[in-house]
């Protein structure tokens, strides 16, 4: 409080807090680093009764009726009682003979790159972007490909000043250059480099606890970051923390962990609550550890609650990025894992009783609650987290986890999470929220400003579009948070009805058109086998013909050879013996010849056959006595079968 009222003019309380916290908790150190850039620097008593001489008698006056005491000498100085802690941070009289000229403020830099350090002293109105030069001239790397870490506020940009980033006089920081490669002369010995890539294992015991941590951290993660990391977990403040096991060469905070000389892989340490002195007042409330307001100065200010901020927000406390880890890694190039990383962290700061978030894209998210059958859709609600907002807590704690809400939320919600703290994942989401739900939506987000996160975003699937009903802020209530998401529901609820409706009809229509289309389907199957049906009987009544037609040629032929085979019919005055044969056809025609009694059966099978009616298909029978005469032995002659001098026979067809 007298840092952010009394001096520096800085209404912000978290960035009093920051200030504090990166000149690890000392409050001369933090002024000073303040001051210099609006009022001038505050010169020590000793410094000013060097300058300016003894005081003056109306000025040892003024001081003994109890006034502002002057600047004096070392002797007189020595005697006089001590000023109380804030006399020498109460606001200053620009036109003060104290006060001097304002000296441009110094700041140090010990740079490491590969296996070289450069040392650097640069005035704090400096940019990031001349340190960069100065680098590329000592290091003979192109600035274009030098990427400069260790800042302890993150990435930076070439054109930041270094008055903006509040940083102490001294700084250590290294130089990255991926698009380099290491020369055979630097590669022996580039293990700071290799390691900054590494990842370290830190087995942290909690003494007093008696529990052990095993957390694992990049080698371009700070101490001072293990340390803040470490705090969120034993609830130790960095400035109460005593550490066992950190090597000789960790003398700096600001030192990465591949340059801190520890094991890898696995180095172990152990951490504890330093003891307070004797004399010293325990604090009821971690809040106190920040109090700084001694007991004589405490009726100069209001209590912190008149300012609309109660004491653990104003401190930090569950809500301060600076004091938990991050609900959501900074571009992870996964968000399923970016998602599982928030749900693991929101499951450590506010219990296990949550919604159940999605594991996935925003897109999956969307086909998931969107894009299924009409009677299976669901509402999206998305969650936007900011840890710099105040009401994160709250709304997570007593909203988000509140039994009711996380029971409606589960059976009629897809929820989808997301953090914006960091710029990159807030510029991620903006990107998505543009390509999902169009511009008006991203505009709306933006519109937003960080106290009045977080923010749960009601969305609808149209036909056509995705629609936004609702934009809850984070200061609600329990019922009115259950109260817009049940008028959410049923604007959702009314959508749907008629959404079924239309896929009913509509899944009705394709019904009857699958089954017209299933009886012209089978119309066509039962015209297909019909028509090959007729091609097969056409096909075989083409082959019989032409077996027929076959046949006949082979029986015409049959016949040709035999009729020409034949023996002469010899004439009636031959003087031999003649048998004269009268032979009736089935068709009542006869067939009359002479054979010479001498003749054999088988010329007279040849002759009926030559005449078309063959061995095999039909017997020749006499007439009285009925005989057959195709059962005797063709070899005979006709005067042994008796069919001499003349006879008349009748052809039959075999059966």
């Amino acid at each position: 409080v007298v840092l952010r009222l009394a001096c520096t003019g800085i209404d912000n309380i978290a960035e009093a807090i920051t200030l504090l916290e990166l000149n690890n908790w000392d409050l001369v150190a933090a002024i000073n680093g303040v001051i210099p850039q609006e009022n001038g620097i505050l010169q020590s008593e000793a410094s000013q009764a060097s300058m300016y001489g003894p005081p003056s008698q109306s000025e040892a006056a003024d001081a003994a009726a109890g006034g502002a005491v002057p600047p004096a000498s070392s002797s007189s100085s020595s005697s006089s009682p001590p000023s109380s802690s804030t006399s020498a941070f109460c606001p200053i009289n620009p036109t003060s003979r104290h006060i001097v000229e304002r000296q441009p403020r110094m700041l140090n830099f010990r740079v490491e790159y590969r296996q070289r350090s450069v040392e650097l002293v640069l005035e704090e109105g400096s940019t990031v972007g001349e340190i960069k030069q100065i680098l590329e001239t000592e290091l003979g790397v192109p600035a274009s490909k030098m990427q400069l870490k260790g800042w302890k506020s993150g990435d930076v940009s070439d054109s930041t000043l270094l008055r903006s980033l509040h940083l102490p006089k001294n700084n250590s920081l290294y130089v990255l250059t991926p698009d380099i490669a290491a020369t055979a002369s630097t590669s022996k010995n580039s293990g700071l480099q290799e390691s900054l890539n590494q990842n370290f294992m830190l087995i942290i015991s909690h003494r007093e606890a008696q529990r052990d941590y095993n957390l694992n951290f990049p080698g371009s993660r700070t101490i001072q970051e293990v340390k803040r990391n470490i705090s969120d977990l034993t609830n130790i403040p960095v400035r109460h923390q005593q550490w066992e096991g950190w090597p000789a060469s960790a003398s700096d905070d600001s030192m990465t962990l591949a340059a801190s000389g520890i094991s890898h892989p696995c180095h172990s340490l152990s951490v504890c609550r330093r003891s307070a002195p004797a004399n010293a007042q325990e604090p009821t409330e971690e809040c106190a550890d920040v109090h700084m307001i001694s007991d004589s100065e405490g009726d100069d200010f209001e209590d912190a609650s008149e300012f609309g901020v109660d004491d653990s927000e104003m401190f930090g406390m569950g809500t301060s990025s600076c004091r938990k880890s991050p609900m959501m890694p900074e571009n992870s190039e996964n968000e399923a894992d970016a998602l599982l990383h928030f749900t693991a962290e929101f499951s450590s700061r506010y219990g296990e009783t949550h919604p159940m978030f999605f594991i996935g894209s925003l897109e999956a998210a969307s086909q998931e609650a969107f894009y299924g059958k009409a009677r299976d859709r669901k509402l999206l609600a998305i969650y936007l987290h900011n840890d710099d907002s105040v009401l994160s807590n709250v709304f997570c704690s007593q909203m988000m986890c509140a039994d009711s809400i996380v029971s409606y939320l589960s059976q009629n919600f897809i929820t989808w999470a997301w953090d914006v703290t960091k710029e990159t994942n807030k510029a991620r989401l903006l990107t998505m929220c543009t390509r999902h739900f169009g511009s008006a939506v991203t505009q709306t987000i933006r519109t937003y400003k960080t106290d009045q996160f977080p923010l749960l975003l009601i969305v609808m699937g149209k036909r056509t579009s995705n629609e936004v009903l609702n934009v809850i802020q984070g200061n609600t209530t329990v019922d009115e948070l259950m109260m817009r998401l049940m008028g959410a529901m049923e604007i959702f609820t009314a959508q749907q009805q008629e959404d079924i409706k239309d896929e009913d009809e509509r899944e009705a229509r394709e019904m009857v058109k699958r089954e017209q289309d299933e009886a012209y389907r089978l119309s066509l199957e039962a015209d297909r086998k019909k028509r090959e049906a007729q091609e097969r009987e056409e096909a075989e009544q083409v082959r019989l013909e032409q077996m027929r037609k076959e046949q006949e040629e082979e029986k015409e032929a049959i016949r040709l050879s035999l009729e020409q085979a034949l023996p002469p019919e010899p004439a009636e005055e031959s003087g031999e013996q003649i048998s004269k044969l009268r032979i009736r056809t089935p068709s009542g025609e006869f067939l009359e010849r002479r054979f010479l009694g001498s003749c054999k059966l088988q010329v007279l099978f040849d002759f009926v056959a030559s005449k078309g009616y063959p061995f095999e298909e039909f017997k020749l029978l006499t007439t009285f006595p009925r005989r057959n005469i195709t059962q005797l032995d063709p070899g005979s002659t006709l005067l042994e079968a008796k069919l001499f001098p003349q006879e008349t026979l009748f052809l039959e067809a075999k059966e």
